[in-house]
């Protein structure tokens, strides 16, 4: 059985709720709402519903490899 390439799986979804960007973080829904709160993770409000973008998980990664010197 082939295992899928990462193109396979199509683009990111724009905004993620703070479920599924706990999930592509590999984090629980409350560590990602401490980041939320913090204003480690940047997020948008539509109407009720707390939104993150993609790119605002993308920003947090990046900057967790800077401060701990990762590549």
């Amino acid at each position: 059985m082939a295992i899928p390439r990462l193109a396979d799986a199509g683009p990111p979804p724009v905004l993620h709720s703070p479920e599924g960007g706990a999930r592509q973080l590999g984090i629980s829904r409350a560590q990602m709402f401490k980041l939320l709160a913090t204003g480690e993770v940047a997020s948008v409000k539509i109407g009720r519903l707390r939104r993150i973008p993609h790119g605002s998980l993308v920003a947090y990664v990046e900057r967790l490899q800077t401060e701990q010197g990762a590549a």
